[in-house]
């Protein structure tokens, strides 16, 4: 089979006959899951192992959104509540204390999901927030100013993985100054672009080191007045491989979120002109997922290149940690700090 740019969600817990057809057909490059498809850790483990010998890769991606906070894809009963993202930094005064804590978190949080066969997690949220901007992005940031946000991000990041699974760092180049949530509406940014490089912009340059990025559904006027990031071929090459410099694996934010415009089919194509390397689809709509499919290209070239890289990172031996000492410690600190 030959493998194709975009990644899929599904409709429930198992794959079905028809998903388990189209998936042999389309070759997907990924799987992503929502709390709809999760039940127990043998359940997940069971349906990332049937995606993979679908498509006959050991090694395809199953992903999921697990920031912690209020978007958490794996809870309670069978999984530990974390806290959202903004905690460390207003739990500890130390940012050295905070950056740990948010490590450890993340380790935490790769080691349930390497259990359950996840390799790819959705975080860090790079983002900003601004003052007056929307709710969406809220406690999910790290911090309000760049620095401290970019060096929890960074924690974050490192901890998942050591723990074996990719960090995703989103929403490029920034989310966090829009006044509108882009599952919605299409969120227009009208900061100068000086605004944007100083604040914005910085964690994405910081942690441009990073596997696996995921762009913003968020117009720039100050880059390109008519299309959103993810559609924006002068905001992907200028900004997200240029003024950010980043050569890692680019995906779209999901494609059926309503801050885009036109049929499935229409949207993966603009993401792909633009010079995305993959395209995300959510909803495990099979008849947009076959639209998706109809516009992803067989991953290839510098896409390839980059999504073999971005495997490769995947550790092997995986540090020794303690689960039960690592949950005891974080709800410490946190208990103390708080």
């Amino acid at each position: 089979m030959s493998t194709r740019a975009f990644i899929i969600g599904c409709a429930g817990p198992a794959l079905d006959e028809t998903e388990r057809r189209f998936i042999a057909a389309a070759d997907p490059w990924g799987l992503i899951l929502f709390r709809r498809n999760v039940v127990d850790r043998a359940q997940l483990r069971a349906l990332a192992d049937s995606f993979r010998s679908i498509v006959g890769r050991a090694d395809a991606p199953v992903l999921v959104d697990q920031e912690g906070g209020r978007v958490q894809r794996l809870g309670p009963p069978h999984w530990r509540a974390y806290p959202p993202a903004a905690a460390f930094d207003r739990a500890c005064n130390d940012p050295h204390a905070a950056r740990e804590l948010a490590r450890l978190s993340a380790r935490l949080m790769a080691h349930d999901l390497a259990e359950a066969g996840i390799t790819v997690d959705c975080a860090p949220v790079l983002d900003v927030p601004a003052p007056g901007s929307h709710q969406i992005v809220g406690d999910r940031a790290y911090a309000a100013l760049p620095g401290r946000a970019a060096v929890l991000a960074r924690a974050c990041a490192e901890g998942l993985i050591a723990g074996g699974v990719l960090p995703v760092i989103k929403h490029m180049p920034g989310h966090g100054r829009a006044k509108a949530d882009s599952h919605v509406e299409l969120p227009v940014v009208t900061a100068p672009r000086e605004e944007l490089e100083a604040n914005d912009f910085s964690p994405f340059r910081v942690l441009a080191d990073m596997p696996l990025a995921m762009s913003a559904h968020v117009v720039f006027t100050a880059l390109d007045p008519t299309a959103p990031a993810t559609t924006s071929r002068r905001v992907v090459r200028s900004i997200m491989r240029g003024a950010l410099g980043y050569d890692g694996l680019i995906m779209s934010d999901d494609l059926s979120m309503q801050a885009l415009q036109g049929s499935l089919r229409q949207r993966a194509e603009a993401a792909f002109r633009a010079g995305l390397d993959m395209a995300l689809h959510c909803n495990g709509k099979l008849d947009e997922m076959e639209q998706v499919a109809a516009a992803a290209p067989v991953l290839a070239g510098k896409a390839k290149r980059r999504a073999r890289a971005a495997l490769d990172r995947l550790r092997k031996d995986v540090e020794p940690f303690d689960p039960v000492d690592a949950a005891r410690r974080l709800d410490l600190a946190l208990a103390n700090k708080g």
